[in-house]
Parts: structure tokens; C-alpha cells; sequence
């Protein structure tokens, strides 16, 4: 199962994303599940990388479990931060979805700091 893990400011920002484990929804390959939340979640990095100017901190483990990880910083611009933000809600939105529709290969929390 993927397990995905939103961090929010108090003030709701999101300022990181792990994901991890596989979802196992298919032969490997043909996992319908894990190709789409890799999809969402690499785009979403090369969408900040991209649009809102910024590298955030990215750390990648595609072994046996998979692992993906991405914080942004404090010190952004207002714009970085905005750009960032409707990226990484958009991530959470698309998550949720398939979340709904494959709820036995993908589980999601947010917690607030």
C-alpha cells in the first residue's frame, strides 16, 4: 500500500509530502495506482522547480518500498510560496481521488504543525 503523509502549517500551508510504500494494484509495470501517483508527485516537483523558481528539498528512494519526500523552505518569496502552495494542493486533490476510487492500494493523512 502507498501511504502518503501532507504536513500544514497552523496557517494551512502544506510545507512537505512523503510518500511511500508500492501500491501493488497490478503486475510490476502495469500498476495503474503507482504510475499515478508518481506521475502527480513528480510532476508536482517540476512544477516548483518550474513555476514557482524554487528547488525545494527532495529526497528519493525508489528501492523495495519506494520512498519520496518534498519540504519547502520558509524563505521563499510571497510568489514562490503562492505557486508552490496551488501546486502542492493540486497534489493533494489529485491524490485524493485515487484515493477514493483505489482505497484498498493508497491511504493519505494531513497533519497540522
Amino acid at each position: 500500500m502507498i501511504e502518503g503523509t501532507f504536513k500544514r502549517q497552523a496557517d494551512g500551508k502544506i510545507v512537505s509530502f512523503e510518500l511511500s510504500g508500492h501500491a501493488n494494484s497490478g503486475p510490476h509495470g502495469s500498476d495503474i495506482v503507482c504510475a499515478g501517483v508518481s506521475a502527480l508527485a513528480f510532476s508536482t516537483i517540476n512544477g516548483v522547480e518550474a513555476l514557482a523558481g524554487f528547488t525545494p528539498i527532495v529526497e528519493i528512494d525508489m528501492t523495495e518500498q519506494g520512498y519520496l519526500y518534498l519540504e519547502t523552505y520558509d524563505d521563499i518569496t510571497d510568489e514562490q510560496s503562492l505557486k508552490s502552495q496551488l501546486l502542492l494542493e493540486n497534489l493533494l486533490l489529485g491524490l485524493q481521488g485515487l484515493e477514493q476510487e483505489y482505497s484498498d492500494y493508497i491511504s493519505l493523512k494531513t497533519l497540522t504543525k
